[in-house]
């Protein structure tokens, strides 16, 4: 009897650490993909700089040509996008998670389209600068995700209900957004249409700098969180029973990821998919019965890198990075959908 529990045992403590090797494995792996992402879009374009240059660069030294090219054009634009990649693809998964519902991203459930929105009116009705727009996209984001989640709200939150509710509101503000596109004039359309895409064009340090900040608290907050949503997976009774309080819970995630998802589109536009493709590429890659916080995160920065790449230099013209995302995204949208349909499963 005490041999098959020790055997039980055994076999046991040899899963876990499997899977802890196994998640240690994927995320290295993530990061080396990443970083040579980062050093490859740093290198190439118009004009190659070696490897050496760009090391040059990066160190401060002041290199004929590389210095502006690499410095002050592709380092930022490379930042910008881990960084946006990494907050979406964070938040993304947070929503997932805590929701336990697959189609409950930020760009599906409304807070996308509330940013955008927000920021196609103040560029075509008020005029108004760069950075005022940004924050008026960080406001009407935060905004957003208040008013879905209290028209969901019905002595509690269901993931469906939220989801459905969420597209409502999105379709909404997406005829709001379509609106003063047709009323914009040609100058103004220009800049709107240029947000509302999705683009690192333009990235700069002072773009990227707030979205570094909103990560570094939001993002400490939400990865502080990963245990609770772990417990939250198995259902609001079972998590407070295992002493977690799951309305403060959902509060704090759910401000988190909307501060990310807000501070990330103010700087780039909506790239679309990100949030929502990073959380199910990133469990299928390592496995169910984790936390998907930081593999999601890392997968979107990499979606991200990879896509402003291919978008700039792989397919004969230029491509803002979001159309690159939305074209990928859409299909694996219906993948889900068309799945949950033929297993019988809700989303």
């Amino acid at each position: 009897m005490s041999n098959g529990l020790l055997t039980a045992k055994d076999l046991i403590l040899r899963g876990m650490t499997r899977r802890w090797l196994r998640r240690r494995i994927t995320l290295l792996t993530f990061g080396v993909f990443i970083g040579a992402g980062f050093v490859v879009s740093l290198m190439f374009g118009h004009t190659f700089y070696s490897l050496d240059k760009v090391l040059r660069v990066i160190q401060g030294e002041a290199v004929p040509g590389a210095s502006f090219t690499v410095g002050i054009l592709r380092l930022p634009r490379a930042a910008l996008a881990v960084l946006a990649g990494f907050s979406f693809g964070l938040a993304g998964a947070a929503f997932q998670t805590m929701l336990r519902n697959p189609l409950a991203s930020p760009d599906i459930i409304g807070i996308s389209a509330g940013a955008t929105a927000a920021a196609v009116f103040a560029i075509v009705a008020l005029s108004l600068s760069a950075m005022t727009v940004s924050l008026v996209a960080v406001a009407a984001g935060l905004l957003t995700a208040l008013a879905v989640y209290l028209l969901a709200y019905r002595g509690g939150v269901a993931s469906t209900r939220l989801v459905l509710v969420g597209i409502g509101v999105a379709a909404m503000l997406n005829s709001v957004t379509a609106y003063y596109l047709s009323q914009a004039a040609e100058w103004r359309l220009q800049e709107a249409m240029r947000w509302m895409t999705g683009s690192l064009n333009g990235a700069s340090w002072d773009k990227a700098a707030p979205v570094c900040i909103a990560l570094l608290i939001f993002g400490t907050l939400l990865l502080g969180q990963t245990r609770s949503l772990l417990v939250l997976q198995l259902g609001d009774d079972a998590a407070a029973a295992l002493g977690v309080r799951v309305g403060r819970t959902r509060l704090v995630i759910t401000l988190a990821a909307v501060g990310l998802v807000s501070f990330a589109t103010a700087a780039t536009g909506p790239i679309a998919f990100v949030a929502f493709l990073s959380g199910p590429i990133a469990s299928r890659i390592i496995g169910r019965g984790q936390s998907l916080l930081l593999p999601s995160a890392l997968t979107g920065a990499l979606l991200v890198l990879t896509a402003d790449f291919t978008g700039q230099f792989m397919l004969g013209t230029r491509f803002p990075v979001g159309v690159i995302t939305g074209v990928f995204g859409a299909p694996f949208l219906l993948y889900l959908i068309l799945r949950a349909n033929r297993s019988g499963v809700s989303l």
